[in-house]
């Protein structure tokens, strides 16, 4: 029968959740204009930068469109060219009275609707010039692409209207996002403990946090918290949270299934003994310590999280206890006994928790 006393480390509670990855930008592309889909450069799932060229649309029709346009425009100069020199000669008839006023107005008025031509002509053109340049598709953001849902030789719609023809969708990698709720009582114990200046979930960014995968046994991607809703979903009683992760490898996808472990506590010293050590009484749990005539004595515990095979006591036992730390079921409450003392200090004592502080 050996006994210990309490292992003695400064720790953070904590707090886990289920929830799901999320892309930081999701993009559907879709074309602008309207015509017959002439390539695809782009392999269905890969990875694309914010530039790449995705799609290519038959610019044919749009290049004569802007050859007319430019047509149209230099026509209108010519008009207003001409329109000046009338008005500058006009304006010597007037004077010399050889021109009535009416027909020098005219003159004027003609004048300004042939400025007026050339800023329509203009603005066609432009018009014209990117509506030819959006016959080439390029990536907006960066990430990974899904498959094409046109081939080329179809016809694909485009514009602002809501029947547009979709052509293939883009989510970002890295960083990604991970969505995860929690109910109404940790909202107001985080939201306490944050005016008390002991903000653990901090809508800042300001707070880490640990993830594991489902086929994951550790917390082993650390990100931080960025985001907590304003608002209770009245339907569930809970509150959106979110957390950012890097993903340089792309294995995180969004869609994924992930555990988190959020701060649930300001860092405190706490006493910890292995969970050998615990006994069972009904709901009750007890630990089993010698008083100064080694006669085993019940203290009931309160217990909090394991650490590397340790479990947090809580309340119910201080440092100096001697704690029965290894054969409890071969004694009994109030039976005398010949202890062995556990040789060199308790494990994790007078240290810190390095993974969890």
């Amino acid at each position: 029968m050996t006994v210990a006393k309490p292992a003695q480390r400064t720790i953070i509670d904590h707090d886990e959740y289920v929830g799901r990855f999320t892309a930081i930008d999701s993009v559907e592309v879709r074309a602008r204009v309207s015509g017959y889909l002439d390539a695809v450069h782009f392999q269905d799932g890969q990875t694309v930068k914010q530039g790449d060229l995705l799609f290519a649309v038959d610019k044919r029709p749009f290049q004569a469109s802007l050859d007319q346009a430019k047509a149209n425009l230099a026509q209108a100069k010519a008009n207003l060219a001409f329109a000046e020199a009338d008005l500058a000669r006009g304006q010597q008839l007037v004077r010399d009275k050889t021109i009535t006023e009416q027909t020098f107005d005219q003159r004027t008025q003609v004048k300004r609707v042939a400025e007026a031509s050339v800023q329509a002509q203009d603005a066609a053109v432009r018009q014209t010039m990117l509506d030819l340049e959006f016959t080439e598709l390029k990536a907006p953001v960066a990430g990974r692409i899904g498959d094409r849902r046109v081939s080329p030789g179809n016809l694909v719609t485009g514009g602002t209207s809501g029947n547009t023809t979709l052509l293939a969708t883009i989510v970002s990698l890295d960083p990604i996002r991970f969505e995860f709720t929690f109910d109404e009582a940790a909202y107001l114990r985080y939201e306490r403990l944050s005016q008390q200046g002991k903000d653990v979930t901090a809508r800042e960014g300001s707070v880490f946090v640990t993830l594991r995968l489902i086929d994951e046994a550790d917390f082993m991607h650390s990100g931080r918290m960025d985001f907590v809703d304003n608002v209770i979903d009245r339907s569930s009683g809970t509150i959106r949270g979110r957390a950012v992760f890097s993903n340089p490898n792309g294995l995180l996808t969004p869609g994924m299934f992930g555990r988190i472990r959020v701060p649930g506590s300001p860092a405190y010293p706490a006493l910890l003994v292995p969970d050998v050590a615990i006994g069972s009484e009904q709901a009750r749990k007890y630990v089993l310590v010698l008083d100064g005539e080694n006669i085993a004595r019940p203290k009931y515990v309160v217990l909090g999280d394991t650490y590397d095979g340790l479990r947090v006591i809580k309340d119910g036992i201080g440092a100096d206890d001697r704690v029965v730390v290894n054969g409890i079921a071969r004694i009994r409450p109030g039976q005398k006994v010949t202890p062995e003392e556990e040789k060199g200090t308790a494990p994790g004592q007078a240290g810190t928790d390095a993974k969890n502080g």
